[in-house]
């Protein structure tokens, strides 16, 4: 069969995947969850080095990862190998408990080695086992490459704003769990480095009150996830926080924040952010459901100008569906065009389109802020093309064309698995069954990388066990 000239192209989030994964560490347990890498990224090299020589002796322009524990880190020379290794990430597995829980001047301070790295992390044999963080750490430096190397490509960034290594250790398995490959992670840990990224500057006034969005990453950003104490200067300043969130809701209002503290200056900013005590029990739990519904990943949630929730959808077609009963000459309608427009004048709409896979209906309706029935017929115009354009573009596997479920089941069980993973690793399946309108197996297909036959007999048989529970929602 031939494939269409016209056919669904999968928003491909890290264009550059990781070739090398690189351990140099004495610690076993690091290295055994190295090797379990390649259950969940097998695309990546595996390599564990026996000592220093081997891994000083490295030079690549390939994109890698070297994974050192706090004796490597050490002893190797981290600034002449980045050098020779430009698009490698190194990362330091740290087992110390003042690095852990400290901020980066203050750990480099006592160890001057915690300062030559790229990216810190927590290891221990509880939470941060290196068996559950490895995939998040891995992953997190393959997003820093691909940012850093490839920013002309649009972004979908979640920003973690902590100078703790042991609290975002935990959190980015989860975090990373959630996203899928909807977007990246990146962690800062000082003001200034959140202002370089946000903004390209490491001071507030020099930031451009008119061409800001030109420079940093700041319109890459789709959710703030940021504590109340951080570091500014050299002070783990009280304020920074609380001054990060003041700038970005005037100059990102549309970014949801959720504040990780139980800082008492966090109540303050209650009707900005939502607030979560960092530290209590089930707060990992409770962040994850709050990023669902705030960050876009989840339901579309109608709220009103005082944060109540209103209405929740599943699908474009169900907002379409609200869209129309807001053109109504009604009470309810008029009730309703409120509620939207507020919601335009903060950009709600874009989020969660982005993080559905609606990119270009995101752009098109994010610098439009027309009110009232005008604003209505616009988003209606918009949406109703959005879905003709779903409808009438089929996903291709191995020229099959398919427009529904039932042809996406039959594709799975017959195609060769070598022809299947390729297509899975970028998350195609979830983006294109986010857009048809198929959210929860869209969520449940998204963890799963792998390879072999076993692997896609498991996501088919996922596919179909879905088909009948939306058989079922249909005819209930």
């Amino acid at each position: 069969m031939t494939a269409p000239t016209r056919s669904f192209k999968p928003r491909v989030i890290n264009p550059v995947k990781l070739q090398d994964v690189h351990v140099f560490s004495a610690d076993e347990n690091i290295r055994k969850a190295a090797r379990a890498l390649k259950t969940d990224m097998p695309w990546v090299g595996i390599r564990i080095h026996p000592g220093p020589s081997t891994v000083t002796g490295m030079a690549s322009e390939s994109p890698g990862v070297l994974l050192c524990d706090d004796t490597a880190a050490a002893v190797l020379d981290m600034s002449g190998i980045q050098r020779r290794n430009p698009a490698l990430v190194t990362v330091l597995l740290t087992a110390v408990d003042f690095i852990q829980r400290s901020p980066p001047a203050a750990a480099a301070e006592r160890y001057p080695y915690a300062d030559r790295c790229d990216l810190v992390f927590a290891v221990d044999r509880r939470d941060c086992a290196p068996r559950k963080i490895l995939p998040s750490v891995v992953r997190c430096a393959e997003d820093r490459i691909n940012i850093e190397r490839y920013s002309k490509a649009r972004r979908y960034i979640f920003l973690v704003v902590d100078d703790e290594p042991r609290w975002f250790s935990q959190f980015l398995p989860v975090l990373y769990g959630i996203i899928g490959q909807r977007g990246d992670i990146t962690l800062t840990r000082t003001y200034e480095e959140t202002l370089d990224f946000l903004f390209g500057v490491s001071r507030e006034e020099d930031i451009d009150p008119i061409q800001y969005k030109k420079r940093g990453h700041g319109d890459d950003v789709v959710c703030l996830i940021t504590d109340i104490y951080f570091p500014r200067g050299r002070d783990n300043s009280r304020g920074a926080g609380l001054d990060l969130i003041r700038l970005i809701d005037s100059t990102y209002p549309r970014i949801p924040k959720i504040i990780a503290s139980k800082a008492g200056e966090a109540d303050d900013l209650a009707d900005t952010a939502f607030i979560l005590p960092k530290g209590d029990p089930g707060s990992l739990e409770t962040l994850s459901r709050t990023i669902h519904d705030h960050a876009g990943l989840g339901d579309f949630i109608i709220r009103d100008d005082e944060g109540r929730e209103r209405h929740r959808l599943r699908t474009i077609r169900e907002i379409l569906e609200l869209v129309r009963r807001a053109d109504q000459d009604t009470p309810q309608g008029r009730d309703l065009r409120k509620i939207m427009e507020h919601m335009g004048q903060r950009d709600c709409f874009s989020t969660w389109l982005y993080m559905h896979g609606f990119r270009d209906l995101g752009d098109r309706i994010l610098p439009r802020h027309p009110r009232g029935k005008r604003m209505i017929h616009e988003l209606k115009r918009h949406f109703e093309a959005e879905i003709a354009e779903v409808d009438a573009t089929p996903l291709v596997i191995d020229g099959r064309t398919i427009h529904d479920l039932d042809q996406l089941l039959a594709a799975l069980r017959t195609v060769d698995a070598s022809k299947i993973r390729p297509i899975a690793d970028v998350d195609t399946f979830s983006n294109w069954l986010d857009r048809k309108g198929y959210p929860e197996l869209a969520k449940e297909l998204r963890p799963m990388h792998g390879s072999g036959i076993r692997f896609e007999k498991k996501r088919a048989d996922v596919i179909e066990k879905w088909i009948g529970k939306y058989r079922a929602r249909r005819k209930g």
